[in-house]
């Protein structure tokens, strides 16, 4: 099983709660604390809070693919609407005759 150790505002982020309360879950739940060499305390996952976490990243992953798709149809709809190059390129000198 790998190790992952997570800082007390990532596990927060994960457990979609307060750093206070993400303190407190690694207490209760047991989990081994300690201070890494940048400084920052981190409690490593137990198998189900990895679990949890490796659910939490293909959520991610569906997210952003799901974005991506949006956008594109978004820039599809603003495409076709959009006046194509040779009507502008027709209207352009008649602008320039009126001045």
């Amino acid at each position: 099983m790998p190790q992952i150790w997570m800082t007390y505002e990532e596990l927060a982020a994960m457990l979609e709660c307060t750093e206070r309360e993400a303190r407190a879950r690694a207490r209760l739940e047991g989990l081994d604390r300690k201070i890494s060499r940048d400084g920052r305390k981190r409690a490593k996952l137990n198998m189900a809070m990895t679990g949890l976490f490796i659910e939490r990243l293909k959520t991610i992953d569906y997210v952003s693919d799901r974005a991506i798709e949006d956008l594109r149809h978004v820039h599809g709809l603003l495409s076709r609407r959009a006046d194509p190059p040779k009507l502008l390129a027709r209207l352009w000198p008649r602008s320039q005759q009126a001045g």
